[in-house]
């Protein structure tokens, strides 16, 4: 047992006080019913799973392990209170379970861990196995530390079982490392999937932050690679008899089709995610996860249609698990909003609104927007009047996750207040979600998209260069600037990065005048920044990056853009050493 989890002895005071368990399973058949539960899982047999798993809750520590998995990812997705405290008191059981199977030191055997290494070899499987489902089942409470409690002190609890996690990973890291293993011993493909995809995750996770972070980490004793984690995450997928095989195909197709879109401008391996769906869909034809993970790829590749063709397919393909209806949803709403289907957009956006509990902030406020791309003269009064109530709805619904606003529900309240200022107005309020949420780099995959919603933005842009004082003369700059964001971010990805640069200098040259959407400025830097890479100008790209990251502060959205640059900046700086470029 790792001497480095001492921190967290009071989660344990209440942990199995017998001596031993009646009526346990023995691993290998333990580790073969979690196989099943999880192929049932992923072909949305949720019941059929959790029924493999509950008989031996409390005894089996895999059964234990996968029943907590089941419910953490139901409180995730419902966000509801029972759903958390339910979750919350199976990952206790669960660390309590593992925590007495861990190998007990004694006092000398702790002291003699400080001067050499332990001797794994005289380690159980059942030990070895406890120590890696230990570390799982406490990555996942700190995960729900989060969303469980608001509190200052328990954001610090969270990030204690974290470390603890991270350092129980790394003994089982040492264990799978420095045993000698043996010809019979078929539990090791197992133990060795769980152990990589751990350290796979923990390293991709860490690599992704931005580098002010990862510099406090480092300093506590955490570090990441990106190379490390993906080069993990296909270890782990390598061994396709492995208990943890589908969760690193789950991981990596997140990190391929959603993550990187997120945190940079980089393309995901979309030929490798092609040919893992469609094993994936051969094994599990109706599985949701894997249906929605197929739309994302035709989405990504600009097959519009197509995706909203597979992400229906997702949908419909179970009900017993309607939350994960959600995430199908918002990827319909955008899908539809990139087509310009203004009217198909909206019927996804009010189902996220009634029916998830999310965010009603982001969505109430996303679906006012999408409504106002409509033309005024097709607006009803009804529809206008819902407009409105949505608008003054969204502050009321703002939540806190670990003592902390969501960045996204600040900038959705600033917005909604400057519609109520702007005499029930905004400038292209859908056009401006698209680009945050990063989707002009889908639509510039297909000419048609990126031509028409260009032609949106210029529409909109001649209008205001005749009356830029249309919405109020104070937000006139403001108004300005992100329809030449916009227009210039449309323009770079069209070809077109004269025109698109000379949008970006025109809106840092206004930067003075900028008072409510200060985020345009370094967004705009941003955008600069990347035509100048798209040359091969990597030192003035990096110059414009740095500028982006240490001049401006406390802006919407400002977490999001140092993701954004930090993948840039780590990106040029590889380019650099390949090209032999100072």
């Amino acid at each position: 047992m790792s001497d480095d989890n001492s921190d967290l002895e009071d989660e344990f005071e209440d942990a199995l006080e017998v001596q031993t368990l009646p009526n346990t399973m023995d691993l290998m058949t333990a580790i073969s019913e979690g196989k099943v539960a999880i192929h049932y899982f992923f072909n949305n047999k949720f019941y059929e799973a959790q029924e493999i798993l509950k008989p031996w809750v409390g005894r089996s520590m895999y059964h234990t392990v996968g029943n907590a998995t089941f419910n953490f990812l139901e409180a995730v997705l419902t966000f509801e209170r029972k759903s958390i405290e339910r979750a919350s008191s199976s990952l206790k059981l669960s660390i309590q379970l593992c925590n007495y199977y861990r190998k007990k030191n004694t006092f000398s055997e702790s002291l003699g861990k400080m001067v050499k290494k332990p001797n794994y070899d005289l380690y159980t499987p059942e030990e070895i196995h406890a120590e890696l489902c230990f570390a799982e089942s406490l990555l996942l409470k700190a995960l729900l530390t989060f969303i469980e409690d608001e509190t200052l002190v328990s954001f610090i609890r969270a990030g204690l079982k974290i470390r603890s996690c991270y350092n129980s990973y790394k003994e089982c890291n040492t264990i799978l490392n420095s045993r000698t293993w043996g010809d019979d011993e078929p539990h090791k493909v197992h133990f060795e999937s769980g152990v990589r995809i751990g350290i796979g995750l923990f390293n991709l996770m860490i690599s992704l932050l931005p580098g002010r972070v990862i510099k406090l980490l480092e300093f506590i004793g955490f570090s990441g690679s990106k190379e490390k984690g993906l080069s993990e995450l296909f270890l782990c997928y390598n061994l396709k008899s492995g208990l943890m095989h589908v969760l690193s195909v789950l991981a990596l197709l997140a990190y391929n089709l959603i993550i990187k879109y997120f945190v940079s401008q980089e393309e995901g391996d979309l030929e490798f995610c092609d040919k893992v769906l469609n094993n994936q869909l051969t094994l599990y034809p109706e599985g949701a996860w894997f249906l929605y993970f197929k739309g994302r790829l035709e989405l990504i590749q600009g097959n519009i249609k197509d995706s909203i063709i597979w992400y229906i397919k997702s949908w419909k393909s179970q009900d017993v698990w309607p939350q994960f209806h959600h995430i199908c949803f918002w990827e319909l709403t955008w899908a539809n909003c990139m087509l310009g289907d203004w009217k198909e957009a909206d019927v996804y956006a009010s189902y996220l609104l009634k029916e998830s509990k999310w965010s009603r902030t982001i969505y109430s406020y996303q679906k006012a927007s999408i409504m106002l791309m409509n033309n005024e003269e097709d607006l009803t009064d009804d529809d206008l009047s819902t407009i409105t109530s949505l608008m003054c709805n969204v502050p009321k619904w703002k939540q806190r996750i670990a003592g902390k606003s969501l960045p996204m529900e600040k900038f959705a309240i600033k917005k909604a207040e400057r519609f109520a200022s702007q005499n029930n107005h905004l400038v292209l309020p859908a056009l401006e979600l698209l680009y945050i949420w990063n989707y002009f780099k889908i639509i510039s995959k297909k000419w048609e998209l990126c031509d028409n919603v260009y032609r949106i933005i210029d529409k909109c842009y001649k209008n205001f260069q005749q009356n830029p004082d249309q919405f109020g003369k104070q937000y006139a700059s403001d108004n300005n600037a992100l329809i030449l964001l916009l227009k210039g971010s449309c323009l770079r990805h069209m070809g077109k990065p004269l025109q698109a640069e000379q949008c970006f200098k025109d809106i840092i040259s206004m930067e003075k005048n900028i008072k409510y959407d200060t985020y345009i400025v370094p967004f705009s830097l941003f955008e600069l920044a990347l035509i100048y890479k798209s040359k091969g100008n990597f030192e003035k790209a990096a110059e414009i990056l740095e500028d982006a990251k240490k001049n401006y502060s406390g802006y919407s959205l400002d977490t999001r853009l140092h993701f954004l640059v930090h993948s840039e900046l780590t990106e040029i700086n590889n380019q650099k050493n390949r090209y032999n470029v100072t």
